[in-house]
């Protein structure tokens, strides 16, 4: 339905927008096999037998600086931004997270074999790093990357799952992320197995630890132009190897147009409203970070792009600089109403009900028996949009309550469910109960 994204794709640098060209040139088959161990296939392993702790029962929220600031981060940007999530009150709505996406790492593992941060960039490293963090309320998050390096070539974790894990453990870390690229297919075995084992890997690696560690896995990313079938069953084995995945490509940098970014964001949107059924409580999809606060967004994309990912019950992760948040943006952000719609405890992704060039309509059942439904133009021009309380999924009731949760404003209805004149890039987004 919508335009695909121009934004990067597949966790590479700025300038590159085809994510097939990083899953082909990064998962490339290593060369003929000789009598030499081939140290891919003795990293492989058999899958966990036991699905990863159950530690995410809503879907996660705080930031995460890769979409604003790349590379460009250090101690002070990661702290600055923690101090912003509590001083705005955002922490305490939510946004609990602060995660260091990759360069965080020095080039080389220590004489031993061990992760080090980069010391310019992180000074005091990464263990006084996370005790600021706590120190403030807030949890720490870290990336690594199943493969032999990073997607911006530091060290992967390939060979090292347990090193790494006992290592973040002993961090104190709360989540990690781990990314896929440069995993090399060992001879004799699929791209799927592979990716497969190595995220089994570490899963048990990070279980095992005994410490508590959120763990956002990223292979579904990497089969996404693999076809449909091949696509839902990694994402079937990535929810019991973690508990939540990113499904495909990533949502555009700062540095891009505004129109690339909204672009990002329908693309985004448009593959992850098609996974709800993969989806179960506890377990989530997550179509990437939310832009609110990006440079160039419209207030109307902004409260589209924190709606549609409340109704897909999406982790709702922030990467801008929160330093500098217009009102605006942090309304958008801090909608305690649009919170609870992500937030709510029966933790069932929302699904399309009806959709036509330029519109889409979700429905999501809420614990208390409420619907919400959001109604959204990602279209050009103003038009008129409805559904009604039946094919909402409401029951059939004498009347129904509306209340929209950007405005605030309650009207009732007999069961249409309507907007009117919805502004082009708008999202009107109500709960609706039955009387």
């Amino acid at each position: 339905m919508f335009p695909p994204s121009a934004s990067r794709t597949g966790r590479t640098v700025a300038g590159l927008t085809a994510f097939a060209a990083c899953s082909v040139g990064l998962v490339a088959a290593t060369g003929p096999a000789s009598a030499a161990p081939d140290p891919v296939r003795a990293s492989l392993a058999p899958r966990a037998a036991e699905p990863y702790p159950h530690l995410a029962p809503t879907p996660p929220m705080g930031w995460n600086n890769w979409s604003y600031y790349m590379c460009d981060i250090n101690e002070k940007v990661i702290l600055d931004n923690a101090r912003a999530l509590v001083r705005t009150d955002l922490a305490r709505k939510g946004y609990d997270t602060v995660t260091v996406d990759d360069c965080w790492m020095a080039k080389q593992r220590g004489p031993a074999g061990e992760l080090r941060a980069d010391p310019a960039r992180f000074p005091h490293g990464m263990a006084h790093l996370g005790r600021q963090l706590h120190a403030m309320g807030l949890k720490f998050g870290i990336y690594a990357d199943v493969g032999t390096l990073t997607c911006e070539k530091y060290p992967g974790s390939m060979g090292h799952f347990q090193q790494d894990a006992e290592l973040f453990a002993s961090w104190k870390v709360d989540y990690v992320k781990a990314d896929g690229c440069n995993v090399p297919t060992a001879p004799g075995s699929t791209k799927e197995q592979t990716y497969r084992d190595l995220y089994g890997q570490m899963s048990r690696a990070l279980a095992a630890t005994g410490r508590p560690m959120t763990f956002s896995v990223s292979a579904p990313a990497y089969f996404q132009f693999d076809g449909r079938p091949l696509w839902h069953r990694v994402i079937g084995w990535s929810a019991d190897v973690g508990n939540l995945w990113r499904g495909g490509r990533d949502v555009a940098l700062e540095k891009q147009s505004p129109a690339q970014k909204w672009s990002s964001i329908l693309y985004n949107f448009t593959y992850n409203s098609g996974l709800a059924d993969l989806q179960r409580p506890g377990r989530w999809n997550d179509p990437d970070f939310l832009l609110a606060g990006d440079s160039g967004l419209t207030a109307d994309e902004m409260r589209s792009q924190m709606a549609l990912w409340a109704m897909m019950a999406a982790p709702l992760i922030s990467s801008t600089d929160l330093t500098k948040l217009s009102q605006t943006a942090l309304e958008v952000l801090g909608n305690k109403e649009v919170i609870a719609v992500d937030q709510d405890p029966l933790g069932v992704q929302g699904k399309v009900v009806r959709q036509e060039t330029g519109m889409a309509v979700l429905s999501k059942p809420l614990h208390n028996g409420d619907r919400a439904v959001a109604l959204f133009n990602s279209g050009n021009t103003p038009r008129t949009l409805s559904t009604t309380a039946k094919d909402a999924g409401l029951p059939d009731a004498g009347s129904y309550r509306l209340r929209e949760l950007h405005s605030g404003r309650i009207t009732n209805s007999g069961g249409e469910i309507a907007a009117k004149n919805v502004p082009p890039h708008a999202t009107v987004l109500y709960r609706v109960t039955a009387r």
